[in-house]
């Protein structure tokens, strides 16, 4: 009995620490990755899906997507810089790499000014081609007839995501009906957050002094500032190094989601875009995930939403009927409603900072129009219902829950009971 309690507590400890991580390489082989959240959707890196057990057909998706790629969020994320460099190139006081920075960003600014924020044209074909992939992978939830929702927090670059997704559907199938709706009423669980993850983030005393540390060690501009400017006393009286540097490497990640065919990852050291992302990482895993040091806070954020698509995947269910639900929202949605669905590798909890990109990297949680598919199952001539789960499209397993088809296929009853318990989960009883 003590050797199976040993091999028991063994093979939970490895299933525990067994995490994808996230190593130096992975960014240095693919630069695009320390974009984090700017990382363009990973479409190429879709596998092949399994066949569900036999005798079971899809019938019902419950889906929640990041919207498309998108321009930096102001015009002036841009126009600063741009407006450093010019001053710098009228003063004589840029090398010749930064002569040629300058000139790349003008080019640039033809294509970007007055968009800030807007879902960009790389936008519209990711969220199309996810709707083309989700329509002949399961043709059958999509027949005549089908009942489809689309809903959309009110931001207008999700309010497109929402409609360019739809009308690949309708390309598809002309006969489709999708409802769409865009409404503080979706708003307030699309994107709802609760008082105290607010206050935490907000607080001084919280998270921001070992960030402002890290930081410090992570992000060094002066070899940068050489590179760029030939006149140090034009450095000194007119850059701030460390914002100019995270200002150049926002504009380089935020290339790939763009259409100008340019690039700045030329001017950064592989070493200075890890460290930089780092940073970019910190922000977002002590702020939205599971760092140990917010104890849990964020997976609150997200109940609203999981019991919104547990009552209509319960609708579906009792109508008999088949269709979807589609959901469009923000990076600070979908990555706290991953790790409350506990997804593999989407909750893990660490306290060092050091260790964080470790257990935790961004770009695998929320790229630009990252998504999460709960795919319902019927049994041809049984009730029974099997549930598999996409992220970014590809199958993902479940570890707290057990069934038996596994890897990907989950009974509903089994998922349904285990939500309902995190819902519940520090509220009181009812009477």
């Amino acid at each position: 009995m003590r050797l199976k309690y040993l091999f028991a507590c063994l093979s939970w400890f490895s299933i525990l620490f067994s995490w994808a991580q996230t190593s130096p390489k992975e960014v240095f082989d693919k630069v695009e990755r320390s974009g984090g959240v700017y990382y363009a959707y990973p479409y190429q890196e879709i596998g092949v899906h399994s066949a569900p057990p036999k005798g079971y057909k899809p019938f019902y998706i419950s889906h929640l997507g990041r919207h498309g790629s998108r321009y930096l969020i102001d015009d002036a994320d841009y126009k600063n810089t741009l407006d450093l460099l010019a001053s710098a190139e009228s003063q004589s006081a840029l090398t010749p790499l930064g002569k040629d920075v300058y000139h790349r960003l003008l080019k640039v600014w033809d294509e970007v000014e007055w968009r800030g924020g807007d879902l960009s044209p790389r936008g519209v074909r990711e969220q199309r081609g996810i709707a083309e992939r989700m329509f002949e992978r399961y043709p059958e939830v999509f027949r005549d007839e089908a009942n489809i929702t689309a809903y959309s927090t009110t931001i207008v670059r999700c309010v497109l995501s929402m409609d360019a997704f739809s009308e690949r559907l309708k390309e598809s199938n002309p006969k489709l009906h999708i409802y769409r709706d865009a409404s503080v009423f979706h708003q307030r669980y699309l994107n709802h957050h609760t008082e105290e993850a607010i206050a935490f983030r907000s607080a001084k005393d919280t998270w921001r002094e070992e960030y402002r540390k890290f930081e410090d060690q992570h992000i060094q501009p002066d070899a940068l500032m050489t590179r760029l400017f030939s006149d140090s006393n034009f450095v000194r009286k007119k850059v701030n190094p460390k914002e100019v540097m995270i200002a150049l490497f926002e504009i380089a990640n935020n290339m790939q989601n763009i259409e100008t065919d340019v690039s700045f990852y030329d001017i950064f050291e592989k070493q200075e875009l890890f460290d930089l992302w780092q940073c970019k990482n910190y922000k977002l895993y002590v702020n939205d995930a599971n760092a140990a040091l917010n104890g849990g806070l964020m997976f609150e954020n997200c109940k609203p939403l999981l019991k919104q698509m547990i009552a209509d995947a319960e609708n579906m269910i009792d109508n008999g009927g088949y269709g979807a639900n589609f959901r469009f929202a923000h990076d600070g949605n979908i990555i706290p409603l991953v790790m409350l669905l506990h997804l593999k590798d989407t909750y893990n909890s660490v306290d060092n900072p050091a260790d964080f990109y470790k257990a935790w990297s961004d770009f695998k949680i929320a790229p630009m129009a990252g998504n999460v598919q709960l795919v319902f199952y019927k049994h041809e001539k049984t009730k029974d219902i099997l549930v598999k789960f996409l992220l970014h499209e590809n199958e993902i397993t479940v570890p707290p829950i057990a069934g038996q088809n596994l890897p990907y296929y989950y009974r509903w009853e089994d998922v349904k009971a285990f939500y309902l318990s995190l819902i519940n989960e520090g509220q009181p009883k009812s009477k």
